[in-house]
């Protein structure tokens, strides 16, 4: 049969969740939905995961646009789910296919984790078996089987434990690790208020990622995950870093737990123990406190919107496109990035983890779960357990300057940097106030316990300023970095940040002091630098706009409205873009494609209609730097001008607030990440003996350094942005989930 969608006989496709929810399960079931009908498919939610379409009737309803309206911004699952124990029997299976038959379904998005997926591959396998057997029995048509010979399949993971094989998030794992953060930044005000310890048990029954992404974040002192378990003695160890903590003046001590924590002959660490541990052994009051089921709830975050909507969006294209007798697949986010994985070869390879860590093959296990996942290990232990806490007398000296505008994240990689810095044998010195403090030398040198408490807050503790230096300011500041001996500089901003260290790098020759390794971090709402696909303090950034625009929706619920949103970005379209598709918006306004009046007067068109023919809300979101001539207030204006009274308009101008707040966990771990990445080329350099320059970024989830020499080949000075934008990929899903066919 063909895939042509569109044929008088459409294709139908059923989509489902199934096991445990995870937020952003609803984002992609709209997508699903949506893009279907897009593509000229009919859609049928199955309700109650497999049971639905085992119990047929209710359970299994078509779905039009106006059904998913309003769903993706909602945690856990609107059609519901369910551990479905007939669908493990033949019987169920053969109940299922008559149901999906009757009704034309050929086709499956089955959203859910690695139990969900087996089952759903096996259905796939036995349906000829299924459909001759029923043909045999008289219950269906064989002309209607003909037209059906092969089930279509394709898989998404929904597990807030993160722990698919081959991906770098799976859906819901990082609105868990929110719910997380959340509760430690909690905790550790009233833990410090009574110098008091906390141990935080954490879902994650056979992966650690929760555990140990939340206890990098959250600045917690020690971790225990089901990957590596702790040698014999560990409490001993575990006491020790709590103990160091305290003598150091440390007032909170936070032990995170994974749930499925093992010792290394297999036995459970429960919370319990480990808080007895710490009162018998170190007296001090010690409380509990385990999360359970709040990890699973509450509204998804920006990632887990957006990228569960573009999941959803490749899932209908694997569906619609793949030859029925090709490999099934399970779609997942790599980088950023979408990757489709042989289903089972994915099953299997996570199913195969449990099994190593069972038979005490730890490296193996860690090896499975990915170069990321090790580097994560790799990291907590070096900011758990330091080589020393001071330098050594004879130890290079590093300098940290913030520059360009302020960045959520930016006093975590400051603290970072401080760390790993001061543990890998480095003099740390802070710059106040970017390079205007750099010229007037307000250097001052960073110990391990000056950045205490600098994990999850916002701003900037060491200060910045947006000015690049002038060429007159150049002496200035290689006279003062010549009075504090500095060795090796780590820049960490925005655009403006990476154009002082670019000039500062072609000035060499001239001023001998710039003769040393410099490295930029990206440090950027913006995320328009070079050589990353995300910078510090974008997601941070994005959250918020998502946050606002939920409460601009809302402030429009009990009327007919049109909403304009302006965010920043200058005249890169990432948050934009970002905000739109997670922020269900209708229209996104962007730089990089132009506002014409032609399109301006199209829309009017289009809106005017739709609300007449029942619309009760719209939501247009504006990149600041969209056009010149057409502002916010403008395409304000011209919707109102045209509204007949239908409706009424309000424009909203996010401002400065997404340069604020506290980071977000993604943000958190993104600065870890690149500063030790940025240690590590300097300390290559100084070992080396070269001034080489260098800025660092994250590409296909490993972070990487470029030679500072080759930025101006990789950006547009003019629009100051990269000249390859990773999310402009993402303009078909927003397409797709927006504009309604015939509408």
């Amino acid at each position: 049969m063909t895939n042509d969608p569109s044929l008088e006989s459409p294709i139908r496709i059923g989509v489902l969740t199934s096991g445990g929810d995870a937020q952003g399960m609803n984002a992609a079931v709209r997508a699903v939905v949506r893009t279907a009908i897009s593509r000229g498919a009919e859609v049928y939610a199955i309700f109650e995961g497999y049971q639905g379409m085992i119990d047929g009737g209710e359970g299994i309803r078509r779905f039009e646009w106006d059904d998913v309206a309003g769903i993706l911004g909602r945690g856990g699952t609107v059609i519901g789910t369910f551990r479905s124990k007939e669908f493990r029997t033949r019987e169920g299976r053969l109940k299922a296919a008559r149901n999906l038959l009757e009704r034309g379904i050929d086709r499956l998005v089955v959203i859910g984790g690695d139990g969900s997926l087996t089952g759903l591959d096996t259905f796939r396998q036995e349906w000829p078996g299924l459909l001759a057997e029923l043909v045999a029995s008289g219950q269906v048509d064989a002309g209607l089987v003909a037209a059906h010979e092969r089930l279509i399949i394709a898989g998404l993971v929904g597990s807030i434990d993160n722990d698919l094989v081959g991906v770098d998030s799976t859906i819901g794992a990082d609105t868990a690790l929110h719910r997380i953060l959340e509760a430690i930044d909690a905790i550790s005000s009233t833990a410090a208020s009574h110098q008091r310890s906390f141990v935080l048990e954490v879902m994650g029954r056979h992966c650690g990622y929760l555990a140990l992404a939340a206890a990098i974040a959250g600045g917690c002192d020690y971790v225990l995950i089901p990957e590596l378990p702790p040698t014999e003695g560990w409490e001993d160890e575990m006491c020790a870093t709590l103990r160091a903590g305290r003598a150091r003046g440390r007032r909170d001590s936070i032990v995170v737990l994974a749930e499925g924590a093992t010792d290394q002959q297999g036995n459970r660490i429960s919370s319990d123990y480990v808080r007895g541990v710490i009162e018998e052994r170190l007296g001090e009051d010690t409380r509990v406190t385990i999360l359970g089921h709040v990890q699973r709830g509450g509204t998804p975050s920006a990632y887990d919107r957006w990228a569960s909507t573009w999941l959803g969006y490749e899932a209908v294209d694997e569906v619609l496109t793949a030859s029925p007798d090709a490999e099934a697949k399970v779609i997942g986010i790599l980088g950023n990035g979408v990757v489709r994985i042989p289903l089972m070869r994915a099953v299997k390879d996570t199913q195969r983890v449990p099994e190593l860590i069972r038979s005490g093959d730890y490296s193996a296990a860690m090896q499975a779960r990915g170069p990321s996942f090790t580097e994560l290990v790799t990291t907590f232990s070096e900011l758990s357990h330091p080589a020393s806490f001071t330098a050594p007398a004879e130890g290079k000296r590093i300098a940290i300057v913030h520059a360009g505008g302020l960045a959520p994240g930016m006093n975590n990689a400051a603290r970072a940097a401080v760390r790993l810095g001061v543990s890998r044998g480095y003099h740390m010195l802070g710059v106040m106030n970017g390079f205007a403090g750099l010229r007037k030398g307000n250097v001052t040198e960073l110990g391990w316990d000056d950045v205490e408490g600098w994990t999850g807050t916002g701003g900037a503790e060491l200060g910045l300023r947006r000015a690049v230096p002038a060429m007159e300011d150049l002496y200035k500041i290689s006279r003062a970095m010549e009075d504090h001996a500095i060795d090796g500089l780590m820049v960490i901003g925005g655009w403006n940040a990476y154009q002082a260290a670019y000039l500062m790098h072609t000035e060499r020759d001239r001023y001998p002091a710039f003769q040393i390794p410099i490295v930029a971090v990206p440090a950027s709402i913006d995320n328009n630098l070079p050589g990353t696909e995300l910078s510090i303090g974008s997601d941070t950034a994005l959250n918020v706009n998502v946050s606002a625009i939920d409460m601009v929706k809302m402030s429009g619920a009990a009327t007919t409205r049109c909403f304009v949103v302006e965010t920043m970005g200058r005249y890169c379209g990432f948050l934009a873009l970002m905000s739109g598709l997670a922020g269900g918006a209708e229209r996104i306004y962007l730089n990089e494609e132009g506002v014409a009046l032609g399109d301006l007067a199209a829309d009017v068109e289009w809106l005017r209609g739709s609300f007449e023919k029942g619309r009760r809300l719209f939501l247009a979101v504006r990149n600041e730097k969209a056009s010149e001539s057409y502002t916010t207030e403008f395409i304000g204006q011209l919707l109102e001008g045209a509204s007949n009274g239908d409706y009424d308009v309000r424009t909203s101008i996010i401002g400065h607030i997404q340069q604020g707040g506290e980071p977000t966990p993604s943000d958190r771990l993104l600065a870890t990440r690149m500063v030790s990445r940025a240690l590590g080329q300097l300390d290559e350099e100084l070992r080396a003996g070269s001034d080489n320059s260098w800025y660092v970024g994250l590409q296909q989830a490993q972070i990487v350094t470029s030679p500072m020499g080759h930025m101006l080949d990789h950006v547009s000075t003019r629009r100051r942005r990269p000249k390859q934008q990773w999310w402009m990929q993402l303009r078909p899903v927003v397409r797709a989930v927006a504009e309604e066919p015939g509408a």
